[in-house]
């Protein structure tokens, strides 16, 4: 177990540090695509990526919190291989993005899964402020960022519906998706908050010049903060 709880802080550390090594990064350069992908609707307005410093943060403190306070620890030890493969994929995505959006693409979904596989049994554990929650904020923010790269895939590639059809699917398809894990993990509510945060940065992207989009991400929005209201009342009431 603890070797496992130290390849999670050691793949953390690199995760952490990947922006350092790569500051040229600025999101997909939209030459790279067939068709360039010139401020897609799909995508949230730059500021919201600021939670990658909190998320950054949180899970150096969850690596680190993990391996000197909970080594041996059962609950924490069925996330430790799942974590480590996001974040080991993690370290390496920006220097892949700066020249490959497609396998960028194909990368962050093998993140997301292996971060929702360590989800779900962090939420089923203890210590909630160190497991289940920076967990969560990673995974949340992960779900949005993955559907807005299906939509720049699919419209960066001249398939089918082009940037404003994409656009719609990138946006129910991680609507849905925060909805339907958010659903399951009512102690969890970081995972929404994280979702929520990156629906209304494409609210406040598209509001001027696509207001169908925006609406569609605000209502988005508006269910998942109602679900996480609702989950709160209910703990609340338990």
């Amino acid at each position: 177990m603890r070797m496992k709880a130290i390849l999670v802080l050691t793949a953390a550390i690199a995760f952490a540090a990947a922006p350092f090594q790569f500051p040229e990064f600025r999101g997909f350069d939209p030459d790279l695509y067939p068709v360039p992908q010139v401020d897609p609707p799909v995508q949230p307005a730059g500021y919201a990526f600021g939670i990658w410093g909190v998320i950054y943060l949180w899970l150096l403190g969850h690596a680190g919190y993990g391996l000197f306070a909970r080594a041996d620890d059962a609950a924490w030890d069925a996330t430790r291989w799942p974590m480590i493969v996001s974040l080991v994929i993690g370290a390496a995505w920006l220097g892949v993005a700066l020249t490959s959006p497609l396998w960028a693409t194909l990368l962050i979904w093998v993140m997301l899964v292996a971060a929702l596989a360590a989800l779900l049994p962090a939420a089923r554990g203890g210590d909630r402020a160190w497991l289940a929650l920076p967990v969560g904020l990673y995974a949340g923010w992960l779900t949005a960022a993955s559907w807005v790269a299906i939509g720049l895939t699919g419209a960066g590639y001249g398939i089918g519906p082009g940037q404003t059809g994409w656009a719609v699917i990138g946006l129910a398809g991680a609507i849905a998706t925060a909805a339907a894990v958010q659903w399951r993990l009512p102690r969890t509510p970081s995972y929404g908050i994280a979702a929520v945060w990156a629906l209304v940065a494409v609210v406040v992207r598209n509001f001027g010049t696509a207001p169908g989009l925006a609406a569609l991400a605000a209502l988005g929005a508006l269910a998942l903060a109602g679900l996480l209201g609702w989950q709160w009342r209910l703990q609340r009431g338990s």
